[in-house]
């Protein structure tokens, strides 16, 4: 059996085999490596673009994320359904219908954060495709009442940034960020702004705190796509210069002459901007919650990525600890794209495995009797079944899913349709069959029109997008639950999941679906 694919060709690399019917199964390279071949695969490109292959390509204006068949992922597990009696509501066909489920949850420890759908944004940061999509998003994400975070890196990469002391005093982009959605915000929700070693240094949270009116921050342990910090690239000497001065990792290093040189020559067109690994200490992590607690922060999380069962454990007993509001916990597999594409693919806990484990170290701490903080599990999510699924495999603990992707690829397409709406220029396979105007074309469209009335005219079609996304998120959510008869989100369980395979049964703890219901069904055969 083989889990890889792409191994030295891929489509996010733009790289290809030149005898894709005839490939070595363990290297990915052709079957017969010809001499004369231009360099097509990620060996031969990599002869002449050299660390330039190592990221999925075009940088910045795409997202990815992994080729890997894991073993075991959330399509070995299917959603139970029942004949038999209903959870949250009465066992009435008339009443238990599925627009009665409630999707609504919230996160938190003392104070709550109310939510419409038990989605998390996770950090989307300086990266060009998360600021060219950033109006969207925000705008969506609050009028759909989902938690929408601003990633690491964004005051230091504003062009416009006033540091004084080696402290942010002033960014026109994060107070851009936070505002928009703050201005659409309803009481469902939050607008999050997340800290990595750089932000921390530069006393990022401080300043959204104290200026901007933030009430959450999360601090930042890593994510599941990559094991090192963030990476931008950085097209100008000028912008590499300055942000090594800002204290920034870029390679190659701008202040060396031959690489100045070299530059100029054409020989790489872009620099590469680094975060700083973060380094885990006890102490210093209850020590910081505590200093942001001061300084005015109403919630507190912590973001953790895939990284080995240890630092997993150590995450959830901090943040029990800490009794801090949020935790995610981001599996291999996932990510938006401006991760080493090998590490993105090689790297890291899987979603399933890393979650099975999260519910047994979380289920030991509930039994001493500790605080559990709100979870959220983030890695490859797109669609309801996969958010049911991931509910349930962490029952009761996980409130709450992280998906990055998908709702940026929501953003996307509602600006790129809305840019084709104005000029006329729809594609004829949606203007024939939906219609050319914003109304015609986005289903959602009518319900946000009568919900904002004038002020659905300044609603830009990548936010109707997103909102169209989550909401059939929602329904498709209501649907599952309802045929599991769980009318509410706390009576799902992981008695409401089979597993497919003995290996999925063994790692989860959910049974094998033969193995499901045995003694009850004994029970009702010999009655």
């Amino acid at each position: 059996m083989s889990f890889s694919k792409g191994i030295n060709a891929s489509a996010a690399t733009l790289t290809k085999n030149r005898t894709p019917g005839s490939v070595c199964p363990f290297s990915g390279m052709c079957a017969t490596c010809l001499e004369g071949c231009p360099g097509l695969c990620e060996v031969g490109k990599s002869a002449y673009r050299g660390r330039e292959v190592i990221y999925p390509q075009p940088f910045g204006t795409i997202t990815a994320a992994s080729e890997k068949d894991y073993p075991i992922d959330f399509s070995h597990f299917n959603i139970m359904g029942t004949a038999v009696g209903a959870s949250g509501i009465e066992a009435d066909s008339d009443k238990a219908v599925f627009p009665a489920v409630k999707i609504e949850t919230s996160v938190g420890a003392s104070s709550q954060i109310k939510l419409r759908l038990p989605v998390v944004i996770p950090g989307l940061g300086s990266t060009k495709v998360a600021k060219e999509n950033w109006e969207g998003l925000a705008i969506g994400a609050a009028i759909s009442g989902v938690i929408l975070t601003i990633g690491e890196n964004v005051c230091a990469m504003d062009p416009q940034v006033e540091i004084s002391g080696g402290r942010v005093v002033r960014s026109p982009d994060m107070e851009k960020r936070v505002k928009l959605f703050q201005k659409w915000y309803d009481g469902y929700g939050t607008i999050v702004v997340q800290s990595n070693v750089e932000d921390t240094r530069l006393g990022v949270l401080e300043y959204v705190i104290e200026k901007l009116g933030v009430e959450a921050v999360e601090i930042k342990w890593g994510q599941g796509a990559k094991d090192i910090g963030g990476e931008v690239k950085l097209a100008s000497l000028e912008r590499a210069l300055e942000l090594k001065r800002l204290g920034y990792v870029v390679y190659p290093d701008p202040e060396d002459p031959a690489v100045q040189e070299a530059f100029r020559q054409s020989a790489f067109k872009e620099f590469e901007r680094h975060s700083r690994l973060g380094m885990v200490e006890r102490d210093a992590f209850l020590a910081r919650v505590e200093e942001l607690r001061r300084h005015g922060a109403k919630y507190i999380f912590l973001k953790t990525g895939a990284y080995r069962p240890a630092d997993l454990a150590r995450a959830v007993k901090f943040a029990s600890e800490a009794r801090i509001d949020l935790l995610t916990v981001d599996g291999a597999g996932g990510g938006t794209g401006m991760s080493p594409w090998r590490m993105m693919n090689e790297w890291g806990v899987p979603t399933v495995y890393l979650e099975c484990l999260l519910y047994k170290y979380l289920q030991k701490l509930a039994a001493q009797g500790a605080f559990i903080p709100s979870v959220a599990i983030a890695g490859g999510f797109v669609l309801e079944d996969q958010v049911f699924k991931g509910l349930a495999l962490g029952a009761p603990y996980v409130k709450a899913v992280g998906m990055a992707r998908a709702p940026l690829t929501a953003a996307m397409v509602g600006k790129t349709l809305g840019e084709n709406i104005k000029k006329g220029k729809l594609p004829a396979e949606i203007a024939n069959k939906y219609g050319t105007t914003v109304e015609q074309v986005f289903v959602a469209a009518a319900q946000l029109k009568a919900k904002y009335g004038k002020a659905f005219a300044d609603i830009p079609p990548a936010a109707i997008g997103v909102y169209s996304y989550f909401d059939r998120l929602g329904v498709g959510l209501q649907q599952l639950m309802c045929g599991a008869r769980k009318f509410a989100l706390q009576y799902i369980s992981r008695d409401d999941l089979a597993a497919l395979t003995r290996e999925a049964a063994e790692i989860s703890g959910i049974p094998y679906i033969t193995d499901l219901d045995a003694e009850e069904a004994e029970r009702i055969l010999e009655s």
